[in-house]
């Protein structure tokens, strides 16, 4: 499960071009909106044998020119083609270019100071499991009458999401948020890191289908800002703006930004907090 990283990001790249964004015509009888393996064989001038034997994962080992080439034939953004050549370069299931490090717990004091200076914003610091670590008054208060941190900090994000039955009720839309959240859980050394495998072992549990055929169709590369509508227990329908800010390697961390999108979510968590208003987002 989930060892075929490579060849799903390829064919779900493939599947959202459209061959009008590469210049192709639609033409007819078409059964996906997206790209023809032949149309992508032809845009990056490599086979469709060989292009089939990438997506099943029975070659693994592009050479740089064809990971260009994919990378150019289907318009990737620059965050898709260093995950692109990432993939590539760890084929191997067992390869794991942090080594043994642990997933970073302690949040460094210039960050917490920088946290602090958020406040009223919500924002927290999260590591690679998903563990919120540190958080500002606003986050608790938008996240804790959910349920997000019961228990105390650290408090893990994912594991909420898919055990708990309040997810759905807070978030409208939570097949969006969950297909997000399995991204990030395989970002990055995902499988061949024995703490990130013992948390998707637990989640293939406590999940069931709804994880598991998300590792079998999403593949890890989350993204990194968006809206996302919320419903809150106290301040009711809220739009958010979100926007992850990654730290420093050393740290293995990131900050994860929530801003409201518009002047309705703005005044409602105003009334939340009983505090001078926020800006929306504009």
């Amino acid at each position: 499960m989930g060892d075929n990283e490579l060849g799903l990001f390829l064919r779900v790249t493939r599947e959202a071009v459209t061959p009008a964004d590469v210049g192709l015509p639609a033409g007819t009888r078409r059964r996906t909106p997206g790209l023809r393996r032949a149309e992508l064989a032809t845009l990056a001038g490599v086979s469709v044998e060989y292009l089939i034997r990438l997506e099943q994962g029975r070659d693994r080992n592009p050479s740089p020119a064809v990971v260009g080439a994919l990378a150019d034939a289907l318009r990737m953004t620059p965050s898709q083609r260093v995950h692109l050549y990432r993939l590539a370069k760890s084929a191997d299931p067992s390869f794991n270019c942090l080594g043994g490090w642990q997933p970073n717990r302690v949040v460094r004091p210039a960050v917490s100071q920088i946290l602090q200076g958020m406040e009223p914003t919500a924002a927290a610091v999260f590591n690679r499991l998903g563990e919120a670590l540190a958080c500002t008054d606003g986050y608790r208060r938008l996240t804790e009458p959910t349920g997000q941190l019961d228990g105390g900090l650290p408090a893990n994000y994912t594991r909420w999401l898919f055990a708990d039955p309040r997810a759905r009720a807070t978030y409208p839309d939570w097949e969006r948020k969950a297909d997000k959240a399995v991204a990030t859980v395989k970002c990055g050394p995902f499988r061949s890191d024995p703490l990130v495998s013992a948390l998707v072992d637990e989640l293939i549990v406590v999940g069931g289908v709804e994880f598991t055929r998300r590792l079998e169709s999403v593949p890890g590369l989350p993204d990194s800002n968006g809206v996302v509508r919320m419903e809150h227990p106290d301040a009711g329908a809220l739009r958010l703006a979100y926007e992850r800010l990654d730290l420093s390697a050393d740290d293995d961390q990131y900050i994860l930004v929530l801003l409201p999108a518009d002047d309705a979510t703005a005044a409602a968590l105003d009334r939340l907090a009983g505090r001078q208003p926020l800006r929306a987002v504009r």
